[in-house]
């Protein structure tokens, strides 16, 4: 594997991994309300059973067959990969993350998990692997209709917080403020770890001879 695919992998899976865990501290942080997302995955989830975990994963596959029709071309690998690991890391870090019992820590707990899903879903997209089956939605909305990302992601998450909340899914005063400004966290993160990405994948510049003639200028430095 080339260095530029290694770095581009990288980025991607950490940055899922980190988005996977602000999600999971947001669910732990209850009392706040959830992502609007997991709005409909609770409701889901009340519903017909399973785990969180396991509605992401399926409410993802959708999303992929039906964007992928009116795309027409097939998803790629790094999308499946979200899908699938998106749902995994949550089950994983909702059991891993302590019980909040105090109001205080599920603030904390919010708050916190805001932030790190908003920097792990600019990292995960910003090597363009592929983006995950709801971004990929957000991505359509922006270049169909125009307006920015924060538009783009309000506009869908309102929609999966009203679907969800007909389910039973809990919505709360945080499910409004992920819904309103987790956009503006991705926006400027997102060039951000663009340009990180880029550095890293840079290769030296190395001038032709330069390796060659290096004992000849270390000699040369030495007779000065």
């Amino acid at each position: 594997m080339s260095r530029t695919l290694k770095w581009k992998w990288l980025f991607f899976f950490v940055g899922l991994a980190i988005m996977s865990l602000g999600i999971s501290m947001i669910i732990e942080g209850k009392s706040m309300g959830v992502s609007p997302w997991d709005v409909l995955h609770i409701g889901l989830f009340k519903q017909l059973g399973l785990t969180i975990g396991s509605w992401t994963i399926i409410t993802g596959l959708f999303i992929i067959i039906t964007t992928s029709l009116y795309l027409k071309e097939w998803p790629k690998m790094a999308t499946w990969f979200n899908m699938l690991l998106c749902g995994t890391f949550i089950d994983f870090f909702t059991w891993l993350l302590p019980n909040s019992k105090l109001l205080v820590f599920d603030i904390l707990y919010f708050l916190m998990g805001v932030v790190v899903m908003g920097i792990g879903c600019a990292m995960y997209i910003a090597p363009k692997l592929g983006a995950g089956p709801r971004d990929t939605i957000m991505m359509i909305i922006v270049e169909k209709f125009g307006g920015s990302i924060r538009l783009a992601r309000f506009l869908m998450e309102t929609f999966a917080a009203v679907v969800g909340w007909i389910l039973g899914g809990p919505i709360g005063f945080g499910t409004v403020i992920i819904a309103l400004f987790s956009g503006y966290i991705i926006q400027p993160a997102l060039p951000f770890f663009e340009r990180q990405l880029s550095k890293r994948i840079a290769e030296p510049i190395i001038e032709e001879g330069a390796i060659d003639n290096a004992p000849q200028r270390e000699r040369d430095l030495s007779i000065r």
